[in-house]
C-alpha cells in the first residue's frame, strides 16, 4: 500500500485495523466519495454534482489522497467518450461491504423519507442493498429491475453475491414507485401500506427470495 508523504497527515498512531483504516478514509467527505464511486466510475463533475456540499479544491484533495493510498485510480474512457473518470481500484472495492454495513447501521436513524427528496440510487444501493444477506442468498438467483422516480436501475443476486446485472435478460421482479417508499420498505414498513407509491411484481418464488435475501432484516433494525 502507498503511504501519503507529500502532505502532513493526522494519524491515530495505534496498532489497530480500525485506526489504520480511519487514517486513510476517516476524513470528512471521503466515505461519501467512495460511496459514489461504488456505483461506478465518475467524472470529477459527476462527483461535484452528487456531493453538492463539497468545495472543488477539497474534492481534488480527497481524490488525490485516495489515489495515493491506491484506493482510487483515474481511467481514460475510449472514444467516443474520451474522458477521464475516477474509479475504485481492486483494493478500493474492499470498501463496498463496509459501506453496506454503515448504510445498514444508519438506516433506522434516518428521518422519514419524503417523495422527491430521495435519490433512487441511494435508496437502492444504500438502503435496499444494505439489507442484503449473503448467507441467505447462497442458493438464490434473482434479477431485480427498479423503476423509481423515472430512473431505471438493476440488482442481481447470484449464489450469495451481488453481481453485475444482465440488463438484457428478463427481470424476476420489478419494483416500481418512489425512492422514498423503497426506503420506508427497507425501514420495516408493511408493503401493503406503501401501495400505490410502491409496487412489486414477479413470481411467488421471486417474492419469497426477495423476502429471504433482503427484507428479512428490515424489521430487525428498529
Amino acid at each position: 500500500m502507498g503511504d501519503v508523504t507529500a502532505r502532513t497527515r493526522k494519524s491515530y498512531e495505534q496498532y489497530c485495523g480500525i485506526a489504520v483504516a480511519l487514517d486513510r478514509i476517516g476524513d470528512r467527505w471521503t466515505l461519501l466519495i467512495l460511496r459514489e464511486l461504488s456505483f461506478g466510475p465518475h467524472r470529477f463533475t459527476d462527483l461535484r454534482s452528487a456531493l453538492p456540499g463539497i468545495a472543488s479544491n477539497l474534492l481534488t484533495e480527497r481524490l488525490r489522497d485516495l489515489e495515493e493510498y491506491e484506493l482510487v485510480e483515474q481511467r481514460e474512457l475510449p472514444a467516443p467518450a474520451a474522458r477521464v473518470v475516477y474509479a475504485l481500484t481492486p483494493q478500493g472495492r474492499r470498501i463496498i461491504p463496509v459501506l453496506r454495513a454503515l448504510a445498514r447501521f444508519g438506516l433506522p436513524m434516518m428521518a422519514d423519507p419524503v417523495d422527491g427528496e430521495v435519490k433512487p440510487r441511494h435508496a437502492i444501493f444504500g438502503g435496499f442493498g444494505a439489507l442484503f444477506e449473503p448467507l441467505a442468498a447462497l442458493d438464490v438467483e434473482l434479477r431485480i429491475r427498479f423503476l423509481l422516480d423515472g430512473e431505471e436501475h438493476w440488482l442481481e443476486v447470484s449464489h450469495g453475491r451481488l453481481v453485475r446485472p444482465d440488463t438484457s435478460a428478463q427481470p424476476d421482479l420489478t419494483i416500481e414507485g418512489t425512492a422514498a417508499a423503497l426506503v420506508e420498505l427497507c425501514q420495516g414498513a408493511d408493503e401493503a401500506s406503501l401501495v400505490p407509491r410502491l409496487r412489486i411484481a414477479g413470481s411467488a418464488q421471486a417474492r419469497r427470495d426477495l423476502e429471504q435475501v433482503f427484507l428479512a432484516t428490515a424489521t430487525t433494525l428498529v
